[in-house]
């Protein structure tokens, strides 16, 4: 096969088909992808943790931040960059990244290792957008939306998969799942390269005119009413979320003794709930009530989780009220969450949805720094440790924060107008 040469897509027939291989290949890819980067997030925290790293809460806190940080300011040049010189590169080079992000954390021996190992995950982790460009390659404008649900339902399997592969090899070690993730990311990247064929004409390669600084944009696009509330409480959602995430795994060590191998099961139960909540419950419910009830009620839920969870330890409530708690948390985001875009969407004029969804992007980016950040902060004691009430204020911050979120839905409900019909 000549990996160079661009796929032509057939507009002139009458029923094009969807699954093809360029789109299986690259929906596999994205999925293999997201395993990798599912396989750290219940790791991680416990690994920097330990000896001979040595963690406080708060360095951990920049630790999980700062990938999101090179997130947001990379992934749009990488994507920029896919649409000089193509998607097929691009990728391929990033997956290399995130191989080399992986085994730099695995090596490492002191924690500046470990930041340097997330930094180059982080930036070459921007790869999203290029997967996203791909996609909007090889379907027409009817099919562009089950591409990206295809999208989305890799970002979920891996989500399941990842910390669930993250629990059994961290039996051999906690530095495994590192190792293992790289070999996931160099596999990935060879048969990218081998099987991938390149999805942009050549024809449409060009210089793009310079664009507006991200943070710019991104407060620009507040002055709409509608959108700067849906904005609002996204970004609120995304931080709240953000910190149960980075606290989660030191919370359940610190109370119930837990050990990576039952973190990524956790995990992966979290995932499966989301799954189930967004995979096969929204759209009916979207259906029947609409976006705006289920925003309102997801933000309630996720409020009381939020405030459940911290409570919880083996003589309260043990396993089962963990089970629980982060069920109808995830629950809860799994409603909010999507009903927020979809919102988002509908509110944008069909021009301008790509802006639209990448400035909800870049406000989630964010979110995702300042989230961890705080948590480290609220969780870190004057003796930089964990205790009863540094938890409490952590996980109570979070539950506030998605109070203020559920008040905004709650307004954005009353007043906005009717996205239903």
């Amino acid at each position: 096969m000549d990996q160079d040469k661009p796929i032509e897509k057939k507009t002139d027939e009458p029923k094009e088909k969807f699954f093809t291989t360029p789109l299986i290949i690259i929906f596999v890819t994205i999925f293999i992808d997201l395993i990798g980067f599912g396989m750290v997030i219940p790791i991680l925290p416990y690994y920097a943790n330990t000896a001979p790293f040595n963690a406080t809460p708060l360095e951990i806190g920049f630790l999980v931040a700062i990938y999101s940080l090179m997130q947001f300011f990379f992934s749009p040049l990488l994507g920029r960059l896919s649409d000089r010189y193509g998607r097929r590169p691009i990728l391929f080079i990033s997956l290399l990244g995130s191989a080399v992000g992986y085994l730099v954390i695995g090596f490492a021996n002191t924690l500046f290792l470990v930041f340097l190992g997330r930094i180059i995950s982080g930036i070459t982790g921007g790869n999203i957008s290029t997967a996203q460009a791909y996609i909007a390659d090889v379907t027409s404008k009817k099919d562009r939306a089950k591409g990206m649900g295809l999208f989305g339902a890799a970002f979920g399997l891996g989500f399941i998969f990842g910390p669930a592969l993250a629990g059994v090899t961290s039996k051999y070690g906690v530095h495994v799942p590192f190792f293992f993730a790289a070999a996931l990311s160099f596999a990935n990247a060879i048969a990218l390269y081998l099987i991938l064929p390149e999805s942009l004409k050549p024809s449409q390669r060009a210089v793009l005119p310079e664009r507006k600084n991200r943070l710019l944009e991104l407060f620009e696009s507040l002055k709409d009413k509608e959108f700067r509330e849906l904005n609002i409480i996204y970004f609120l959602l995304v931080t709240a979320f953000s910190i149960m995430t980075y606290a989660f795994v030191l919370y359940t060590t610190f109370r119930f003794g837990y050990t990576p191998e039952q973190n990524g099961y956790l995990f992966a139960f979290v995932g499966l709930i989301a799954i189930l909540g967004q995979g096969f419950l929204f759209n009916k419910l979207v259906m029947r009530f609409g976006e705006s009830p289920l925003i309102v009620a997801g933000c309630l839920m996720m409020v009381a989780s939020l405030l459940a969870v911290p409570l919880v330890g083996p003589q309260v409530g043990g396993l089962a009220g963990l089970l629980i708690g982060t069920a109808v948390l995830s629950f809860g985001n799994s409603l909010a969450s999507p009903g927020v875009t979809s919102l988002a969407s509908k509110s944008a004029s069909e021009h301008d949805q790509g802006r639209a969804m990448g400035i909800m992007q870049s406000g989630a980016s964010l979110a995702r720094v300042v989230g961890p950040v705080v948590g480290g902060l609220l969780l870190n004691n004057r003796m930089n440790a964990i205790d009863d009430f540094t938890l409490y204020r952590t996980f109570w911050t979070a539950s506030g924060i998605m109070f203020v979120a559920f008040l905004v839905a709650v307004y954005f409900a009353r007043t906005a107008k009717d996205y239903s019909v």
